[in-house]
């Protein structure tokens, strides 16, 4: 007997155009569209032709006519400032309108660009539903980017302004944002005609010039109105981190946006309007984007706006305060976060301390999920802990356990089942389905439902070749994966991270799983080196929790015993070392790549989201110790 997931499923794979049509009841529109799916030219497909909408208004101004403006709409919450502000739908509204009042001012226009250049504070939010506003595109870049890759990001989106400010803070560290941006300007041929500047008050800067404006400057403005927009507009770019040569900018659409995002809250996420909703992560990424900024607002939900280092936090209990505070409903973060929360409090001391009686539902994302930091998570907590996956070009959950439609089983690990919309095959080299639990390319099955990215800024030619070559009528997600015989879709990790061993094709995500499940270990790289004799072996680092110091010296041989015991010699698994610390982006993610480079002696760069480049050099110093790179 099907569920109302499995309903959902069919319905939306069966009859695309009624599905999405039911749910984009949910959105205000200026002017009805002509249809739901406009089949074009394949990849180019178009949702809600026709239609004219406006994202400000559907977040903001919709709430505030419908008798809901005292309500909360945004909680800023800045442990690094020692601040809490919060807002309601009037308030943010009339800042927005100003905002959008001041950039018409500057010239902006609909269509015109704007770089977002901003640490996690509220500006940055206004500023961005501001852009919406008028109908202009944004374009947020991580602030903190080095001047080179933000260059890059210049360049391509040609902007008319920049909005930014003074400074960011992490931590103790303040980091002066000015410096950046004039270098990155120095470095493009792009000119803006303005920049804006947020003063706070731990660095202030000199403004020079009439190009130089404050945001006070700014916002000193007449309210805007919403601008109507075509469904198919854009809304924004977004630039994918850790690109080389010419970045790809992610085009989202406006209509089919806003529908997927609505739809998502309800039925994956299980909100309701008024509860509140934290997504712990930064408005430079995607997960900003679609669940700090829009999705939440767009719901008539509470978003927390969190300034402080949420990854890897030095304070365990930074996630419970934040929880019981504000009355959390659902968080979204990435395991990386529970893996060091877990690293330093493996009993719970510090979640005992607070009244999380609210909670409900925890949704994690942004690399793989192993199953010991889940279970973990959910004997700590005593709620669900959801792993869904999806990536930045798709904007939403590609593979999730649908909450708000029907709790399914829970399996813990990397493990979710298709969203409704997404048809998920797994194929081998040849583009031939591959078994039940074996291990292939993941693939999406043309059309993408709504909200997934139409084409890559002034560049179709790349969109094409990068996503839809590889499998012609298929979206190439680039993860490797299996389904098992009950339907559930695990991610297994990037195909780059699946080793040839002798002929046999191994998931290091898989070891990476074994080595995890170790009492000792708090997290986990395994990545291929060169072997000369089987092609490539597998090499682990591995980082210990808190009180496991005392074993650091066997543990190397228990890890290898154990992924032979787990998943046997054809592994050959024999190297592990302990470090104190990973390498990773600023977003949590593990850089495998670049410690592989290292082992493999071929040039590598640091990568400007790295958040601290000295980890590399312990890194480089083990694997020369042990031979690495070998020739």
């Amino acid at each position: 007997m099907s569920g109302e997931y499995e309903e959902a499923f069919r319905e939306s794979i069966r009859n695309p155009e009624h599905f999405w049509g039911a749910a984009a009841k949910n959105i205000v529109w200026y002017k009805e569209y002509d249809r739901v799916l406009t089949p074009g030219d394949p990849p180019f497909y178009r949702w809600f032709e026709g239609g004219m909408l406006n994202t400000c208004y559907n977040c903001l101004d919709r709430h505030i006519e419908e008798g809901r403006g005292d309500r909360i709409a945004l909680i800023y919450d800045s442990p690094v400032t020692k601040t809490v502000i919060k807002y309601s739908y009037t308030e943010l509204c009339d800042l927005v309108a100003r905002c959008a009042g001041g950039l018409q001012k500057l010239g902006i226009e609909k269509g015109d660009r704007i770089v977002i250049y901003m640490p996690m504070i509220p500006e940055a939010v206004i500023a961005m539903l501001a852009s919406a506003r008028i109908g202009a595109i944004h374009s947020v870049v991580f602030g903190g980017f080095a001047s080179r890759e933000l260059a890059k990001r210049i360049e391509d989106a040609g902007p008319k302004i920049i909005i930014t400010a003074s400074c960011g803070i992490e931590v103790d560290r303040i980091i002066p944002y000015k410096p950046l941006l004039d270098g990155a300007l120095a470095l493009c041929t792009h000119t803006p005609s303005a920049c804006i500047y947020v003063q706070r008050k731990e660095k202030m800067v000199d403004l020079k010039g009439e190009q130089e404006i404050s945001w006070d400057q700014l916002i000193d403005a007449e309210p805007a109105s919403c601008v109507p927009v075509n469904a198919t507009d854009p809304l924004y770019l977004l630039y994918t981190s850790g690109t080389t040569g010419r970045p790809k900018g992610v085009v989202r659409d406006t209509g089919g946006h806003l529908v997927a995002l609505s739809w998502s809250m309800k039925n994956i996420y299980g909100m309701e309007p008024g509860e509140v909703y934290w997504a712990a992560s930064d408005i430079g990424w995607v997960v900003g984007h679609s669940y700090i900024v829009y999705g939440p607002l767009l719901h008539g939900c509470t978003t927390i706006l969190y300034e402080g280092k949420s990854v890897g936090t030095p304070d365990p209990g930074a996630f419970w305060r934040v929880i019981a505070e504000h009355v959390v409903s659902a968080l979204f973060c990435a395991p990386t976060a529970f893996r060091a929360i877990r690293r330093e409090d493996p009993d719970g001391k510090y979640r005992a301390k607070y009244n999380l009686s609210k909670f409900r539902m925890l949704f994690l994302a942004g690399e793989r999920c192993d199953p010991d930091t889940l279970v973990w998570a959910e004997e700590i907590l005593g709620v669900p802990v959801i792993d869904h996956w999806w990536q930045t070009e798709t904007g939403w959950a590609i593979g999730a356990n649908c909450a708000g439609l029907e709790l399914l089983p829970i399996k813990p690990g990397s493990c979710t089942k298709p969203v409704p919309g997404y048809d998920i095959l797994v194929l081998d080299t040849r583009g031939d389905p591959v078994p039940n639990k074996e291990t292939g390319n993941v693939v999406v099955q043309l059309p993408l439902p709504p909200g997934c990215f139409t084409t890559l800024w002034k560049n179709d030619a790349d969109y094409i070749r990068t996503y839809f070559s590889a499998y012609p009528g298929y979206y190439l997600t680039s993860d490797a994966g299996f389904i098992d015989d009950d339907g559930y879709l695990w991610i297994m990790g990037r195909t780059d991270d699946i080793i040839n061993v002798a002929g046999h094709r191994l998931s290091t995500g898989a070891m990476e799983e074994v080595l995890a499940s170790h009492p000792d270990v708090a997290e986990s790289a395994v990545f291929g080196v060169h072997d000369s004799i089987k092609g490539e072996v597998p090499f682990g680092f591995v980082v210990v929790k808190a009180g496991a110091e005392r074993n650091k010296g066997k543990l190397p041989q228990e890890l290898i015993a154990l992924v032979r015991e787990k998943i046997g010699p054809i592994a050959s698994f024999k190297t592990a070392a302990v470090v104190q610390r990973l390498p990773k982006t600023r977003s949590g993610k593990i850089l495998r790549g670049t410690i592989k480079k290292i082992a493999d002696g071929t040039p590598y760069s640091i990568p400007a989201t790295i958040d601290d480049p000295a980890i590399l050099d312990e890194i480089k110093a083990i694997l020369q110790e042990m031979g690495y790179p070998k020739q």
